[in-house]
């Protein structure tokens, strides 16, 4: 497919008329081939007759045969490293990645330099994405031991949840934390689920039990003590308080990056119809086991850990039971010359954004699930955990967010492909399926790969020319 020289030259980069023919389009109902127009930003016509649409004068067709179209992916959990670490990453370049793993919609978190824990500071970076984004955006304000206040004027109080466009919840650290962020004492943690609308979004390890264990790890050098010190019992012991917090007060709660299969067999018993508590995993935590930590070392080193392949297997499990609705990524760059300090000196954290699709399209193509279920996961269940308005689905009326994948293609990863600043991947070597040929944001065609660009693809339009601060309605 080539879409570039034919098709946008000359043509403004405003919401026109766009239609999508002859793919196979993963809707609600299942896939379909068929075709798809998008006009002024949102889907208006969807057939499942291909060539029953007919081009409109001046409208743009992609023939789209032997493609799968899919909802714009949304990532629930990035770290755009702006402001404070340019080094490893930026609005800009973040967002470009994004789009370039299909992503069209990212929430990013607060442990910036300095910590976005104010209105005023996810307000500045609301205006900064702006400015710098080709994709949808949205953003955490943290949480710390006395702010409270400043929680209260970005999402509410109970009973009386706002809704800023942009801001998606608030994001507790109860371990591995930086800045000012970690709230881990009961009665921080209890005046902020008692005094705050809005979602919460919990990154659980127990750091009490992570510093009382430190001195049995901290001398060894073995990739294998990363997870022996952070072990399952940190995690599931801080995923019990903020859950049993949940509950007591009835707020929204969402348990970022689930990496125990104990945490996730006793969430099941927790997460109901109700929509009061939600999971997520990660591509990392569903294609790697100690096998790989150990083979690729501190590539691989993250908070919370990746564990064992018993793990890998019941976090599977319930993510196809659907006690775990939605994959995020949790990309978060460091520089590869710090990766390179080995254990414990080398930050946790990896890139994601660009490859979690293919990664989990690969995993469908290989029979671990469906199209359908990853389209759920990534992009359906992430606009219903945080009620965005008009994403999630390839349904008429919703936005013109979409992507059309090569589900036959086999791309090998690779560090100079790499969109993100850091230029590493950890699925460096593998070869994957599912690579977005075109990104498509409100009906702007934002990133193309083909012949011509080759692996590594082609960003079409300036920065700040697409995308703008996600809706989502408010949590009381």
């Amino acid at each position: 497919m080539k879409v570039h020289d034919e098709w946008l030259t000359g043509w403004p980069m405003t919401k026109g008329s766009i239609l999508i023919s002859g793919a196979a389009m993963a809707l609600p109902s299942g896939l379909t081939n068929g075709d798809l127009r998008i006009v002024d930003g949102i889907i208006t016509e969807i057939s499942t007759t291909v060539g029953s649409l007919i081009a409109k004068p001046e409208e743009r067709v992609i023939a789209a045969e032997g493609f799968h179209l899919l909802p714009g992916i949304i990532d629930p959990q990035v770290h755009f490293r702006e402001p404070g670490q340019p080094e490893k990453e930026d609005l800009q370049s973040g967002s470009a990645a994004a789009a370039s793993g299909g992503v069209t919609s990212f929430l990013d978190m607060p442990n910036n330099k300095p910590s976005a824990v104010t209105l005023e500071s996810i307000m500045n970076k609301i205006a900064t994405a702006g400015n710098k984004c080709v994709t949808h955006h949205g953003f955490f304000i943290g949480a710390t031991p006395d702010n409270v206040s400043e929680l209260q004027k970005a999402v509410g109080e109970p009973g009386l949840g706002v809704a800023i466009p942009g801001i998606c919840g608030i994001k507790i650290f109860m371990g591995a934390s930086t800045g000012d962020l970690l709230v881990n004492e009961l009665q921080h943690l209890e005046r902020i689920f008692s005094s705050t609308a809005g979602l919460i979004a919990v990154h659980a390890e127990d750091e009490k039990r992570m510093n009382e264990r430190f001195e049995q790890f901290k001398h060894r050098t073995d990739m294998a003590a990363h997870a022996e010190w952070r072990d399952d019992i940190c995690a599931l012991n801080a995923t019990k308080i903020a859950v049993n917090l949940a509950i007591e007060h009835q707020h929204r709660l969402h348990v970022l990056h689930l990496t125990s299969g104990i945490e996730a067999d006793w969430l099941s018993e927790k997460i109901d119809s109700s929509g009061l508590i939600t999971t997520e995993v990660l591509p990392q935590h569903l294609s790697f086991a100690e096998e790989e930590v150990m083979e690729i070392g501190t590539r691989l080193k993250m908070n919370p850990p990746i564990r064992m392949a018993e793990d890998r297997r019941i976090l599977w499990q319930r993510l196809l039971d659907g006690t775990i609705a939605c994959i995020a990524t949790d990309h978060a760059p460091h520089t590869l010359e710090s990766k390179t300090l080995g254990w414990p000196k080398s930050p946790s954290g990896m890139p994601g954004v660009e490859t979690s699709l293919p990664v989990m399209l690969t995993h469908a193509r290989d029979g671990k699930c469906t199209i359908e279920q990853v389209v759920n996961w990534m992009s359906t269940n992430v606009a219903q955990t945080y009620q965005m308005v008009g994403k999630g689905k390839l349904e008429e009326g919703m936005d013109g967010d979409v992507v059309l994948v090569d589900m036959t293609t086999e791309i090998i990863v690779t560090d100079e492909n790499s969109w993100s600043r850091v230029g590493w991947n950890p699925f460096a070597g593998q070869k994957l399926v599912g690579w977005p040929v075109l990104t498509i944001v409100d009906g702007i065609p934002v990133f193309e790969r083909n012949a011509e660009t080759g692996p590594r693809g082609e960003i079409l339009i300036d920065a700040g020319d697409a995308g703008r601060p996600l809706i989502m309605m408010p949590w009381n």
